[in-house]
């Protein structure tokens, strides 16, 4: 009584610490949880659904869209060209400009990649739509040299750009150890504890090939188990995405990585969307590199002619 009152309520302060994205990703997991206990209780209604191909989850919003629609089209009829959303560039335009540059200036590719993501980019990583990764996918086969693909053979991850985290060497056999990972800085991230989520790369150290070395040493996790078709589709799934090859490069200097999936995750509360091998992210951002924004496609190479780790733009153009 008498004192002077709190400028700041709890909830404002709270509301202060919440990072939107960790509270977007939560709420994502409620949602298809609910979902699937609807689908588990009732399976005629969720049958009903899906025969509508309707999302349960998103009623109020299809029905917006409904009775909204005349009107949207109403207003885009209406509105002049100029007042419409500026499109993107075509890629071939700007490949055109890095070609008359670099005939009288040395261009780094690593630095045009960047110069031109963070053009056409969001500020903070969120889900792109189709047209966005068709312009970077153009970008990334012209300029990288390296055909990566959003959507491959009908498959797609919930997001292609996002935050990347460092994580640890993986062991590739039974009894393997940190000191059999190299040397020097590399091995300060040290060795998981348990296996990566297809288990051992081999039953043995004599059965550790080297192609399997190379796919442990460049290796990437991704939220395999957060596709809404997981556990519908998992014995396919979880073979389609084993050592899957993916092109990832930092946004923030271009620097390029091909890296094989062999781990699941990370968590959706820790904020990260991908995982790299500490040799993955000391190549994209050097030896302090623990986080950053990335964007994952994967590498369509079906004749296995792409090799595992860093891309050097010269020599692959």
């Amino acid at each position: 009584m008498g004192g002077k009152l709190p400028t700041q309520t709890y909830f404002g302060i709270a509301a202060k610490k919440i990072d939107s994205d960790i509270l977007r990703e939560r709420l994502k997991l409620k949602h298809l949880e609910l979902k699937g206990k609807l689908a588990e209780a009732h399976p005629h209604v969720d049958k009903f659904f899906k025969e509508r191909n309707l999302d349960p989850g998103k009623i109020r919003e299809h029905s917006t869209k409904l009775i909204s629609a005349g009107a949207i089209a109403g207003a885009l009829l209406l509105t002049s060209p100029s007042d419409q959303l500026k499109l993107l560039p075509p890629p071939q335009e700007i490949i055109d400009k890095l070609k008359i540059a670099g005939s009288t200036n040395k261009i780094d590719n690593g630095d045009f990649i960047s110069k031109t993501l963070k053009s056409v980019l969001p500020a903070r990583p969120r889900p792109l739509i189709r047209n966005e990764e068709k312009f970077i996918e153009q970008i990334f086969t012209q300029v990288i040299g390296i055909s990566a693909k959003a959507s491959l053979e009908g498959e797609h991850l919930n997001t292609t750009y996002g935050y990347i985290g460092a994580e640890q060497h993986l062991k590739r056999y039974p009894g393997d150890t940190l000191k059999e990972h190299g040397s020097g800085e590399i091995l300060k991230s040290g060795i998981s504890p348990g296996r990566g989520a297809w288990g051992y790369f081999a039953p043995s150290k004599a059965e550790l090939k080297n192609d399997l070395v190379e796919t442990e040493k460049w290796y990437a996790v991704v939220q395999t188990l957060y596709l809404p078709d997981w556990n519908k589709r998992v014995n396919f799934l979880r073979e389609w995405y084993k050592y899957r090859k993916v092109l990832i490069v930092n946004t923030d200097n271009g620097n390029a990585v091909v890296a094989a999936i062999a781990d699941s995750g990370p968590a959706a509360w820790t904020g990260k969307h991908f995982g790299g091998s500490p040799e993955v992210m000391h190549e994209l951002g050097g030896s302090s590199y623990k986080k950053g924004a990335v964007i994952l496609f994967f590498v369509d190479d079906p004749e296995n002619k792409v090799p595992l780790g860093p891309v050097e733009y010269n020599k692959t153009n």
